[in-house]
């Protein structure tokens, strides 16, 4: 993600935080943008596999909106057909591979903070931020002490 998404992403949570809301917020090197959600899975190999099988060339996607999905937040993107065919490609080449992973529509986005102590999400003005999708990253998410780690289990970038 670039640094000026990242920035950019944390400078909503800044205004989060001083409209007063309290929750879990998503750490920085957190921000990500889920494709697929495989979940429990023992085969990190077969998915890398599946995943190196999906081809597509680099593309920008820009921040978009804000909204709610229950108990998260999120920042959302702006329409793209490259994010949208990713994302299928990634599904196909997952069910070719017979692995299971959620099959909930794609709704891109990316978390700013769970279960927030507010009802409704203060008027946030969703800063300029482009980043260029020129990989996908197999994650591995574990529940610890602070919150969760993500830890890169396999890295395949565009053509």
């Amino acid at each position: 993600m670039s640094d000026g998404a990242l920035r950019a992403l944390a400078s909503m949570q800044d205004k989060m935080r001083a409209a007063g809301v309290r929750g879990n917020y998503t750490k920085t090197e957190n921000f990500h943008i889920t494709l697929a959600f495989i979940g429990e899975y023992p085969d990190a190999d077969l998915v890398t596999d599946a995943l190196e099988r999906v081809r597509f060339k680099s593309f920008d996607i820009s921040l978009d909106g804000v909204g709610s999905f229950g108990s998260l937040w999120w920042a959302g993107l702006s329409s793209s057909e490259e994010l949208r065919t990713l994302a299928r490609r990634v599904r196909h080449a997952l069910a070719d591979a017979g692995i299971p992973f959620d099959r909930k529509k794609f709704s891109p986005h990316i978390t700013l903070i769970r279960q927030p102590d507010k009802d409704t999400i203060p008027p946030l003005t969703v800063p300029e931020a482009t980043m260029t999708v020129d990989g996908i990253s197999l994650m591995r998410s574990d529940r610890g002490k602070s919150g969760v780690v993500y830890t890169e289990i396999s890295y395949i970038k565009s053509e």
